[in-house]
């Protein structure tokens, strides 16, 4: 009889190569120590020893910080490896396929005035893995194939019986074992905007039926008012995205890699279907996206777990959302794009009172012309006029 196996679930974690330490962990304190020697080891000569260990020892410190200290799962090196990235990197990207124009004078003189370096705004392209969004929200990644979006209902695991708790993971290790394409499992956080709810309490407060229910009512709406203005609301989405390449995967061997022909012709295959890959292609990878999703919706399902595929426009907004995380306007996908003119509604009173003002002005300009204008009319009551519309 067979004995259940536990699987470690962090799966992601690095293999130890000596005592707690990675490859990579190891690689660096190696290299720091080979160089400290070798400095030391060139400079004893006529660098007294405790000189050299007040310049070794910060270094040395460092490097060991860097190699086994963590941040968010993310250890120090590649954190500062990414900053350093991200500085160099031109910090005004802009999606210009037409190609890149240089930042109008306005745009310029406003980071000049607000910014206290004031340094040259020079936009450079940006270059996304999404080339388009189909209509059907299916995502264009060009030669990498297409991958499809659906964002996931979560379920309270914690509450839930441990019979049902083993009924929930043998569900979803269902769904995983029939996996036969690359699945990210994504749970992000953004901002959230209460704004919207609370003027429509406020606004419906009035049209309840008892006084008590409104002043309830309002009570909430004050008290989500406070609570967004005293800490940072956050929410959390879960997104499950399926990605198909353009060519199916190539011939395997018994153990599960390439074939001995497979592996002398795929440079060459490659070269070919590269150069032809046409619309059959794609629509062949929208389908299996398709399907694919289909199976998720229904496996997940017996977990409690609803998948909604996402359309184009949520798509767009998700994609904006990643690339703008720390924005104050919500992702949407009818906010006016680059290239569109921006317009709004006039507001009547402003017009009103501005057209007011100027028919008085142009009224007084003209009586000041024509002769006979200061008879009809008493000037006391352009006094009256001015002294109300300054009130």
């Amino acid at each position: 009889m067979s004995q259940p196996v536990r699987i470690p679930a962090d799966v992601d974690r690095e293999d130890r190569v000596i005592g707690p330490l990675t490859a990579r962990q190891l690689l660096i304190l190696t290299v720091t120590g080979i160089v400290l020697y070798g400095t030391y080891t060139v400079t004893r000569a006529f660098i007294p020893l405790a000189v050299f260990l007040v310049i070794a020892i910060p270094i040395g410190v460092t490097a060991a910080f860097l190699a086994l200290g963590q941040r968010d799962g993310i250890s120090l090196d590649r954190l500062v490896l990414a900053a350093l990235s991200q500085r160099m990197n031109p910090q005004h990207q802009v999606a210009a396929p037409e190609g890149v124009r240089p930042a109008p004078e306005w745009i310029e003189q406003t980071a000049s005035t607000t910014s206290s370096s004031a340094s040259a705004i020079s936009p450079a392209a940006l270059r996304l893995p999404a080339e388009g969004i189909t209509d059907t929200g299916v995502i264009d990644l060009g030669k990498d194939g297409a991958a499809a979006v659906a964002v996931c209902s979560t379920i309270n695991f914690g509450l839930r019986t441990p019979a049902e708790q083993e009924a929930l993971v043998t569900s979803f290790g269902r769904y995983l074992h029939s996996l036969t394409a690359p699945v990210q499992v994504l749970v992000r956080a953004e901002r959230l905007d209460l704004s919207g709810q609370i003027a429509e309490l406020r606004e419906q407060a009035g049209g309840l039926p008892h006084p008590a229910l409104e002043r309830a009512a309002r009570e909430h709406a004050e008290y989500l008012d406070q609570l967004g203005r005293a800490t940072d609301l956050l929410r959390r989405q879960v997104l499950l995205i399926v990605r198909e390449p353009l060519r199916t995967s190539s011939p395997t061997d018994g153990l599960g890699g390439a074939s001995p022909l497979a592996a002398l012709s795929a440079r060459r295959r490659a070269a070919k279907q590269a150069a032809s890959i046409d619309d059959a292609a794609r629509r062949a990878a929208e389908a299996r996206l398709v399907r694919r999703l289909g199976e998720a919706v229904e496996l997940l399902s017996t977990s409690g777990i609803v998948v909604t595929p996402l359309d184009a426009g949520q798509a767009t907004a998700v994609l904006a959302a990643a690339c703008n995380p720390d924005s104050l306007i919500p992702p949407n996908s009818d906010l006016a794009g680059s290239d569109e003119v921006i317009t709004t509604a006039p507001d009547e009173s402003w017009n009103d009172t501005a057209f007011g003002r100027t028919t008085f002005a142009t009224e007084d300009a003209l009586g000041a012309a024509e002769p006979g204008w200061e008879d009809d009319e008493d000037p006391d009551d352009y006094d009256d006029v001015a002294r109300r519309d300054r009130r």
